[in-house]
């Protein structure tokens, strides 16, 4: 499996596409996501601290279980959640190498997580505890101290993320070690690091967009307490149509990594 370069411009088809094939499928997607959320619950309520110790353990293998999602959806079939479990049938080898890479996830996830919480003053969870009350919780994000804390958080999650980002897909499909796997994500992503901003940047400007679009029309319309009832619909659809597109960004990376159907050309090709 050889790593490939692409264009800054191929973000953008990598969301475009990622809403393509959500949309072709919207009802499968959401029974995957809807699944996903629904265990991830379960481990906390059930097992509190250690569950959520358990939930970021399993985030590589829910983001390779997208991409087998999105791989069976471009080939025209319909994908289940079942597909969450089928990397584990695979050889023991591979599915030690996955635990490993759940596990190194887990441990850099947490140290971020505290690193942020020291560096923001525990604005973030006073952010979380004030969601109840809506007036409360904007009245926080007007502060100017929380939108630090917010772009502190994301500098230190992307960067944790990115190292992860293709692992799981090279240790199912290319067969590789868990150390072999997180280096090959690292090179890849640095390798095509314009298309991954143009990626990240396209997804927000995405969200934005929507945002604003809808905060405009519930104005016209005097109901702006009606986009509260849109957010959380609107978010489940960004992010499964997220995930969705997870594999292209892989596919488009490594040469002969799971061909699927017709490639959309780069626009830069």
């Amino acid at each position: 499996m050889k790593l490939r370069h692409v264009g800054p411009l191929q973000g953008i088809l990598w969301v475009r596409r990622g809403f393509e094939v959500f949309l072709r499928q919207p009802l499968a997607y959401a029974a995957l996501f809807f699944t996903f959320l629904f265990a991830a619950f379960v481990l906390i309520v059930t097992m509190r601290q250690l569950g959520a110790l358990a939930v970021l353990v399993l985030m590589p293998l829910v983001s390779l279980g997208f991409m087998l999602a999105t791989r069976k959806a471009t080939q025209g079939g319909f994908p289940l959640p079942s597909l969450f479990i089928e990397p584990l049938r695979a050889p023991r080898r591979q599915v030690m190498a996955l635990l490993q890479i759940g596990l190194a996830y887990a441990v850099l996830s947490m140290l971020t997580m505290w690193l942020a919480d020291a560096m923001d003053g525990g604005r973030i969870d006073a952010l979380q505890g004030a969601m109840t009350s809506q007036e409360a919780s904007a009245e926080m994000m007007d502060d100017p101290a929380m939108h630090s804390a917010l772009l502190v958080r994301l500098l230190l999650t992307v960067p944790v993320s990115l190292l992860f980002w293709h692992a799981p897909a090279l240790v199912h499909w290319g067969g590789v070690s868990a150390v072999q796997s997180v280096f090959f994500s690292v090179v890849a992503c640095w390798r095509n690091l314009g298309a991954f901003i143009v990626y990240f940047l396209t997804w927000a400007a995405a969200v934005l967009f929507f945002g604003v679009v809808a905060t405009l029309i519930f104005t016209l319309l005097s109901a702006p307490q009606l986009m509260a009832l849109v957010a959380f619909p609107a978010t489940l659809m960004f992010l499964t149509a997220f995930y969705a597109s997870l594999y292209f960004t892989f596919d488009d990376c490594f040469i002969d990594a799971m061909p699927v159907g017709p490639k959309v050309a780069s626009p830069e090709t």
